[in-house]
């Protein structure tokens, strides 16, 4: 009767923890296989950390990035893309903190002591509730204080007193408009900078769909690029291969343009079409995707250097 009752309330603990462990530890999830790999990734400059103003293309607030060489402590391009603090598949430090705990509890139990064998054998629930509530302590005060590590003093508010284009159409490409950076020199956007900003959309698809390394440098900064030979290596350890066609804007609007220094920045918003495939290397065998066109809203950063051309530098998803 002792075993058995002991042997349940094991198997209960051991449910309460991993349905408390399930919400903090994110588990890896197919991405999407275009360019960018469905991440929010690289810099927007000052701005990295405030979110673009939203526009009629992209009504949802972008989401923070992912992979970034600004984000103050992150590793650069060796940061695992998945969203928030625990990153996939790597994890960050607070998921290996949380899962130490959560392993050396789960062990505890199975080898007959309580969810900390060392804490004097509480096994009674009581004891179980005060241990899980702990643990769930410990991992917000780390949380708590990780945030406040991160938080640059420089970050702005996401709004900055910056506008979205003042004209939008739909269907036809971008609302021509001008945004203007808080407290930076007025840019104008120009309908050759629209033009440029649709060109080169296709002209990146193009090149990461061809796995064209030399042209994705022409055509994005440095930092991009990393991200990119680094999805597209993944791509050949899977022995695979992403092919992106039909490549079409159909909308798109500015929500914000500034001066940084030498450097003209814009974030644009803009939903695409296009056919999405991931392509056995050898046999051509379609592992992922479709033949049908599927649609994407993200907020693309360009950068233009003075005298020289647009570039991309950064993706975010909505």
């Amino acid at each position: 009767m002792g075993f058995s009752y002991r042997a349940r309330g094991i198997v209960q603990a051991i449910a309460v923890v991993l349905s408390l462990a399930l919400p903090l530890i994110s588990a890896a999830s197919p991405a999407d296989a275009r360019v960018g790999g469905g991440f929010s990734s690289g810099s927007r400059g000052s701005r990295t950390f405030s979110a673009p103003p939203s526009t009629s293309t992209a009504p949802r607030t972008a989401q923070p990035f992912n992979r970034t060489f600004s984000q103050p402590g992150s590793p650069g391009i060796g940061t695992s893309a998945g969203g928030g603090f625990f990153n996939r598949p790597g994890g960050g430090m607070l998921r290996g903190f949380a899962a130490g705990f959560l392993g050396a509890g789960l062990l505890g139990l199975l080898f007959g002591g309580s969810l900390f064998g060392g804490l004097g054998g509480l096994s009674s629930l009581l004891g179980l509730i005060l241990q899980i509530g702990l643990i769930v302590f410990v991992v917000r005060m780390a949380m708590s204080w990780w945030q406040r590590r991160s938080t640059p003093a420089y970050a702005d508010t996401a709004a900055g007193g910056s506008g979205g284009a003042s004209n939008f159409r739909t269907g036809t490409g971008f609302g021509l408009g001008s945004g203007l950076g808080s407290g930076s020199a007025p840019l104008q956007i120009m309908p050759a900078d629209y033009e440029a900003f649709e060109r080169l959309l296709g002209e990146i698809q193009d090149a990461w769909s061809n796995e064209d390394v030399a042209r994705l440098h022409v055509l994005a900064t440095p930092e991009m690029v990393s991200y990119f030979n680094r999805d597209l290596d993944a791509n050949r350890a899977r022995n695979v291969v992403n092919k992106v066609s039909g490549t079409k804007l159909l909308q798109g609007d500015l929500a914000e343009a500034w001066r940084e220094g030498d450097t003209d920045f814009a974030s644009v918003a803009m939903r695409y079409s296009l056919i999405d495939k991931t392509l056995d290397r050898v046999s051509g065998r379609l592992v992922e995707g479709s033949e049908q066109p599927m649609e994407v809203t993200e907020i693309w950063t360009f950068l233009r250097p003075r005298g020289a051309n647009w570039e991309l530098s950064a993706i975010q998803q909505t």
